[in-house]
């Protein structure tokens, strides 16, 4: 089945917004963008719910922020397309960078695949949230942040042990501070969310060109069809060339093309009355 999913197949023309909801749904998570699933975390735990018992999530990492990180989970990933004897390659250097559209183009197939292996139902007695719990280093890495965020907060508080004249010699400029610290805060978040929406266009245009290339290829095999020297004079290619070669939008075209295959069933009917005759 994976190996017969081509490029020009209906699932890469899935949008970013439906494979977001499939898997935010599935495995109870709340991912924005498709990029945020670049870890391979999420297609491990894609297939351990469509396959029970064959991911070894113990060795899934689901907190990895660094490439080599994310390797090691794709490893685990390929490792599970091996074993279930899945033909497909997985492009590691590409998706760990974090591409959009290298990105979609993976959470695409992986969908058509989940999809054809249990016809898109969710299987029931799956708990994505305690089998994360399962994972390699999540709660290690976790608890490394609890430790970090304690001994922070324990600096600060000595920190705020100094000398009380000095901390109110200080505040006026820290006020003075506040108001450009707020502008650069508002600056960053506008700046991230122009970047956001920038590649959300770029995604959008990329999948228009693919769908563009995808119907051009449609009407390129029809258009050699209709050319080959046993049909091109056939009434139904005449009108079907008639119709592909029109310069512009008419009307005036369809009713002429049609108005051909009339004729042709016309004469095909007076044809076999003379026959009966």
């Amino acid at each position: 089945m994976a190996s017969s999913i081509g490029m020009m197949d209906s699932a890469y023309f899935v949008g970013r917004n439906e494979i977001l909801t499939w898997i935010n749904a599935r495995l109870q998570i709340n991912l924005s963008r498709v990029e945020e699933a670049a870890s391979g975390a999420v297609q491990c735990q894609m297939m351990d719910m469509t396959h029970p018992g064959v991911v070894p999530i113990h060795k899934v990492n689901f907190d990895a922020k660094t490439e080599y990180d994310m390797i090691q989970n794709y490893k685990v990933l390929q490792d599970v397309f091996n074993k279930l004897k899945i033909n497909k390659h997985v492009e590691v250097n590409r998706l760990v960078k974090g591409r959009p559209l290298d990105n979609l183009e993976f959470l695409q197939w992986l969908k058509r695949y989940c999809d054809s292996v249990n016809g898109g139902i969710m299987n029931e007695n799956y708990n994505p949230v305690e089998r994360r719990c399962k994972g390699g280093k999540e709660r290690s890495i976790k608890g490394a942040q609890k430790m970090s965020k304690s001994l922070q907060s324990n600096n600060y508080s000595h920190s705020g042990l100094g000398d009380g004249i000095g901390n109110n010699k200080l505040s006026g400029t820290k006020q003075g501070k506040s108001t450009a610290v707020a502008g650069s805060v508002n600056s960053s978040v506008e700046i991230q969310a122009l970047k956001e929406e920038m590649t959300d266009l770029k995604l959008s245009v990329d999948l228009l060109e693919k769908e563009r290339d995808f119907y051009f290829a449609k009407l390129r095999d029809v258009e050699i069809i209709c050319q080959t020297p046993e049909l091109e004079n056939i009434p139904l290619a005449v009108a079907i060339k008639k119709i592909l070669y029109a310069a512009d939008e008419k009307e005036s075209v369809l009713a002429e093309a049609q108005e051909i295959i009339s004729q042709s069933l016309d004469m095909g009917e007076a044809e076999y009355t003379d026959d009966d005759h």
